[in-house]
C-alpha cells in the first residue's frame, strides 16, 4: 500500500485529536494532509479522566512539557490506584496498585518471595503496599517528583479533565498543520472494493480521502457502520456495562491526593480522581443488577449529595472489541474500536497503542496485507489481555453482600490464561515460571498481577506446620523494604505543592 496524501479523521475529542497529533508528528514532513472533522454539536464522552505512565511517552514524543499543557487540562499526579472494599479478608481490606519503577527494583523481589512463602501456608507479611516507593508517595499525598534526584526514576500517570484535554490536543494538532471542519457527516460512500471513497458531509459537500480514521465513538460510523465490522461481546467477562457520574468540589490549598481511589460498592466500584479544580466521581455498575436511577441515587448517598441539585451524567456501553480494527482503507482508534471499562483506566492507552501501532505498520516499506493482519492481531492481544487483569479483580473479590459480587467472583467464563494464572497462584506452583508461561498473552507485568492478588489477600490458609526460617528471613525482608521505600520517599514533595508551581 502506497503512502496517502489525504488522511481523514472522522472524529475529534481525545482519541481523534490524539491520533491527528501523532500522525502530523510522523508524516507532515512528508507532505501528507491530515483533516479531523467533527461536529461541536455532537460533543464529547470521557468516562474516566486517568491514565498510565504510557502517556508520559506521548507528551515527550510531542516535545509538550507539563508544565505547558497540565495547567490547561486541570491535570494532577497519579502515583496508581487504591482498591478499598474489594475483599474482606482480614488486614487485606484495602491496596495499592503501584506504577512498578526502577526505583522499586530492590524491593519488589522481597515483596515476590513474601508472597511465596504465603502462598505456601507460612504466617508472613504479604501486602504490597510497604514494598514500593510510589505507594508511599501517595499514603503522604507527594507528587512523584523529587526534591533532590531519586536513586532511579519513578513511573506515575495523570488525572485530568477529559474533555480540555481534547481541547488542548486540538490546538496543538492545528498549529501542526493539522486541517479543521467542524461539520456533520451524513454519509460514507464506498467503492466496488467495498474501501471508503469519500465522505458527505452536511455544510462542505464532499470529502474525499485516500485513508479514514475512525474516531466517531462508540455508533462506530465508518467501521462498524459502513465497512461491517462487529463488536465482540465480552460480557461474559466483565459484567459492568453501565457509570454514572457527578463531581465535588476540591480545594487546592489542602493536601490533594496522588493517587485513583476506586472503591467498591454494592454493585460495582466509583472512581474518585483528584484534578486541580474538583474531584471526578463515577459509579461503575452493571445494568442486571439495579437500575440507573438507584445506581445514581447509591452514588449520591456514598458522596454525601443526596439534596444536591447536581445533574449527573448517564453512561452505557457493551464490554467488547473489534475482530479487526483496521479494515480496507479505515482503522477504529477509541470507542469505534470496542471499550472496557474504566477501572485501570486502561482505555487512552489502548488508543495509543492502536495509533503508535498503526503509524508504525503503515510506513512500513514492505507493507502488505499480512502486516495488517498481525496488527489486527496484537490490537486484540492487547485488549484481550487487559480483560484478563480487568476481570481478575473480580474473581479475586470476596465480597457477599450482593449477587453482583458472588456472581462476578463465582463466574466461569474466563480465558485460559487467566485460568491458568489464577490456578497457578492458588495451587502454589512457582509463580515465576507461570507468569513467563503467559507472558505472550498479558499486557500487565508479573509486579500487577501479585499487587492484586497478594492485595487482596488470595492465600491458602496459615499452616500449623509453618516454617520459621521462612518467617525470619520474610520478616526482615518486609522490614528492609518498608524502611527503604519511606527513606525514598521523603525526597519527594507534596502534591498540592508541587501543583501550585504550574498554575
Amino acid at each position: 500500500m502506497s503512502k496517502p496524501n489525504h488522511i481523514v479523521i472522522v472524529g475529534g475529542g481525545t482519541a481523534g485529536w490524539m491520533a491527528a497529533n501523532l500522525m502530523a508528528q510522523a508524516w507532515q514532513s512528508q507532505g501528507i494532509k491530515i483533516t479531523v472533522i467533527e461536529s461541536t454539536r455532537i460533543g464529547t464522552i470521557g468516562v474516566g479522566e486517568g491514565s498510565t505512565p504510557y502517556l508520559r511517552q506521548f507528551f515527550h514524543r510531542l516535545n509538550i512539557p507539563e508544565a505547558e499543557w497540565m495547567p490547561a487540562c486541570h491535570a494532577t499526579f497519579k502515583c496508581g490506584i487504591s482498591f478499598p472494599d474489594w475483599s474482606t479478608n482480614k488486614g487485606y481490606e484495602n491496596y495499592f496498585h503501584p506504577f512498578y519503577s526502577m526505583i522499586d527494583a530492590p524491593n519488589a523481589p522481597l515483596f515476590f518471595e513474601n508472597c511465596s512463602y504465603r502462598r505456601q501456608g507460612s504466617d508472613v507479611f504479604a501486602h504490597p503496599n510497604d514494598f514500593f516507593v510510589t505507594s508511599k508517595l501517595a499514603q503522604a499525598k507527594k507528587s512523584p517528583i523529587a526534591a533532590t534526584p531519586p536513586r532511579k526514576p519513578v513511573e506515575y500517570g495523570y488525572h485530568f479533565d477529559a474533555e480540555l484535554l481534547g481541547q488542548y490536543l486540538a490546538k496543538k494538532a492545528l498549529e501542526k498543520g493539522v486541517n479543521h471542519i467542524d461539520d456533520k457527516v451524513l454519509s460514507v460512500e464506498t467503492i466496488a472494493d467495498g474501501s471508503i471513497s469519500h465522505l458527505i458531509t452536511e455544510n462542505s459537500g464532499e470529502l474525499h480521502a485516500d485513508f479514514f480514521v475512525d474516531c466517531s465513538g462508540f455508533s462506530g460510523l465508518l467501521i462498524q457502520q459502513t465497512l461491517g465490522e462487529k463488536i465482540t461481546s465480552k460480557k461474559g467477562y466483565l459484567k459492568c456495562d453501565s457509570a454514572v457520574a457527578l463531581p465535588t468540589p476540591l480545594n487546592l490549598q489542602n493536601n490533594v491526593p496522588s493517587e485513583t481511589v476506586s472503591k467498591a460498592l454494592k454493585y460495582g466500584w466509583v472512581w474518585n480522581i483528584p484534578l486541580t479544580k474538583r474531584f471526578g466521581n463515577g459509579y461503575v455498575y452493571c445494568s442486571d443488577y439495579i437500575s440507573k436511577a438507584e445506581a445514581e441515587a447509591e452514588l449520591r448517598q456514598h458522596l454525601g449529595m443526596e439534596n444536591s441539585d447536581a445533574k449527573a451524567v448517564h453512561l452505557h456501553w457493551q464490554p467488547g472489541r473489534l475482530e479487526n480494527h483496521w479494515r480496507k482503507n479505515c482503522v477504529a482508534i477509541g470507542l469505534s474500536q470496542g471499550f472496557l471499562e474504566p477501572l485501570e483506566a486502561p482505555m487512552l492507552y489502548l488508543v495509543q497503542r492502536t495509533t503508535e501501532n498503526f503509524i508504525a505498520y503503515f510506513q512500513h516499506e514492505n507493507f502488505n496485507s499480512d502486516l495488517k493482519t498481525r496488527f489486527n492481531r496484537e490490537i486484540n492481544l492487547l485488549i484481550d489481555g487487559t480483560v484478563d487483569y480487568l476481570q481478575a479483580h473480580y474473581k479475586a473479590n470476596t465480597r457477599d453482600d450482593s449477587q453482583f459480587w458472588i456472581d462476578c467472583r463465582e463466574n466461569t467464563c474466563m480465558s485460559p490464561s487467566l485460568s491458568a494464572i489464577l490456578s497457578g497462584w492458588d495451587e502454589s506452583r512457582n509463580f515465576e515460571m507461570v507468569m513467563q508461561e503467559q507472558a505472550n498473552t498479558q499486557v500487565y507485568q508479573r509486579a500487577s498481577w501479585y499487587c492484586l492478588l497478594a492485595g487482596m489477600g488470595r492465600f491458602k490458609p496459615i499452616s500449623e506446620a509453618d516454617n520459621n526460617v521462612n518467617k525470619n528471613r520474610a520478616e526482615q525482608n518486609h522490614q528492609n523494604a518498608n524502611q527503604d521505600c519511606t527513606a525514598q520517599s521523603e525526597v519527594f514533595i507534596a502534591h498540592n505543592e508541587h501543583l501550585r508551581t504550574m498554575t
